[in-house]
């Protein structure tokens, strides 16, 4: 029993996903229906940058979209089976509800570029920060962000040794500090424009909400992992409630990946650009198979390791 999983934000390259436009027309087709919905040429600022441009966190995050439903789109014909569960991280949630049959891609480019332009707007750059912390639990993170009563929590629980906080600048050193006295190993501070998932990101949930409640969604054909609750859900009226939920709420990525193994999933297959949630799976649960599709080069192994768990 296999599960396709979908990375988010920050797993975007240049070209992404070029080379399945190049040799699949499903895959051009999720191009030309992103430039068409996105109203702009995404497709070329993909393929050709620069770099800063798709940075800007309303390009991203419909870009990584994009690629990964191009390659899903080119991959999923071969599929021996059709997966037993979706999943995506952060942004990656959309990629999976897509692929679920909830959303329709052209709905979720719109909606994605607006989530983007929304968070940051929310916190002026600058006010605001992220750090990855390494060598602790979460738990022990969560202890030492809510015992600092600030605007800093815990942002992303990625594997059992890594956590992602996140809040107002000022907090997110003062708990660099006391996380560092309490035994982290290394913090690393992310390259991003916003204190993603966080109460500072409140303005963007207020607004996502009437965004998320004019689209239209579909009972999925496939249950989607959510990122709020770690459980399956199938619902329209789930879909839009926990995606608002999402935009302040932490990724429980880890007990999302536990929920997967515990449904009796032995397969991870992570489709788009990067190899993020291969690796965090791998610090997760080492019995957990995984294959990444990130390239056309990469197709070969991963049907391949299809075969032995469809």
């Amino acid at each position: 029993m296999f599960a396709v999983v979908f990375p988010g934000q920050g797993s975007q390259a240049i070209g992404m996903a070029a080379d399945f436009a190049a040799q699949s027309a499903a895959a051009r087709e999720v191009f030309e229906q992103a430039d068409a919905a996105f109203g702009g040429p995404l497709s070329t600022w993909m393929r050709e940058g620069p770099d800063e441009r798709l940075r800007r966190t309303e390009i991203t995050q419909p870009a990584v979209l994009t690629a990964s439903i191009a390659a899903y789109r080119a991959l999923e014909p071969q599929f021996p089976s059709a997966p037993a569960f979706f999943a995506g991280h952060s942004l990656g949630e959309y990629s999976a509800l897509v692929a679920a049959g909830t959303l329709e891609f052209r709905d979720a480019v719109a909606l994605v570029r607006q989530r983007g332009a929304l968070m940051q707007e929310a916190v002026p750059e600058g006010e605001g920060a992220m750090v990855a912390v390494m060598g602790l639990s979460g738990a022990e993170v969560a202890r030492v962000c809510a015992e600092l009563a600030d605007r800093v929590a815990p942002a992303n629980y990625n594997s059992p040794v890594q956590t992602v906080i996140a809040g107002s600048a000022a907090a997110v050193a003062k708990a660099s500090e006391a996380l560092e006295a309490a035994g982290a190993k290394r913090l690393v501070p992310l390259e991003v424009s916003a204190p993603f998932h966080s109460e500072l990101m409140t303005p963007a949930m207020e607004k996502l909400a009437p965004l998320l409640a004019q689209t239209g969604f579909r009972e999925a054909r496939v249950p989607v992992v959510s990122n709020v609750t770690a459980e399956p859900y199938r619902e329209p009226a789930a879909a839009r409630d926990l995606l608002r939920q999402q935009v302040c709420a932490p990724v429980r990525w880890v007990e999302c990946v536990e929920r997967l193994t515990a449904e009796g999933v032995t397969l991870q297959l992570e489709v788009g650009p990067g190899r993020v949630l291969s690796g965090l799976a791998a610090r997760i649960d080492k019995k957990l198979g995984r294959a990444n599709v990130a390239a056309i080069a990469d197709v070969e192994g991963a049907l391949a390791a299809l075969g032995e768990h469809a």
